[in-house]
């Protein structure tokens, strides 16, 4: 189920993303679920948007070059 975001006065997309999805790459997932206000630049305070779930399991944060073992 898909969680909610109230935003503050200052927020950005990249912020946004950054604090509810781990990371400011997954902004697009973001930009997609919310595409009403995909205008938006930095936000006023009290909108509410919708966080989508992010699969995980299809998600690494190591590059796939890289081995179990192999250290960054």
């Amino acid at each position: 189920m898909a969680k909610l975001y109230v935003t503050i006065q200052g927020d950005t997309w990249d912020a946004i993303a950054y604090k509810t999805l781990g990371s400011e790459y997954r902004l697009p997932l973001l930009l997609e679920a919310n595409r009403q206000h995909r205008k938006i630049t930095i936000f006023p305070g009290g909108i509410e948007l919708t966080i989508p779930e992010v699969d995980t399991s299809k998600h690494t944060e190591r590059p796939p070059w890289l081995g179990e073992d192999d250290e960054l």
